[in-house]
């Protein structure tokens, strides 16, 4: 069973910056893809940033030039560096473990977190 565990949301302002991290703990079962997601009210969860056990790396075109993903295998944790937040960034986010790399990027992740709020006021 896998334990992850995520930190470092807050408030900022319209153009500020946060670094989410998701510690890792236990043993995956399934893939060794590592991602974001995020879910605000009223909307369905949406994807935000992948990384494969081989480090290749995929963002969604609402965040790509802003969020980075990065991962620290030795500590096993994932992050996501978020620059120039927008408004339309707060959400709950989540991050996401076991997935399965295929040619398009990781899907099918296994093992959620609980969160961590990001609010972006303007």
């Amino acid at each position: 069973q896998v334990q992850l565990v995520e930190s470092g949301g807050g408030s900022v302002q319209t153009g500020g910056s946060l670094r989410l991290s998701c510690a890792a703990s236990g043993s995956t079962r399934g893939g060794d893809c590592m991602g974001w997601f995020r879910h605000a009210p009223g909307k369905e969860r949406e994807w935000v940033a992948s990384i494969s056990g081989g480090g290749k790396t995929y963002h969604s075109d609402s965040v790509k030039g802003r969020f980075t993903i990065s991962q620290d295998k030795a500590k096993n944790t994932v992050e996501l560096q978020m620059n120039t937040l927008k408004p339309e960034d707060t959400a709950m986010y989540l991050c996401a473990a076991g997935g399965s790399l295929r040619v398009f990027g990781c899907t099918d992740f296994a093992y959620w977190g609980q969160g961590t709020q990001v609010t972006v006021s303007s």
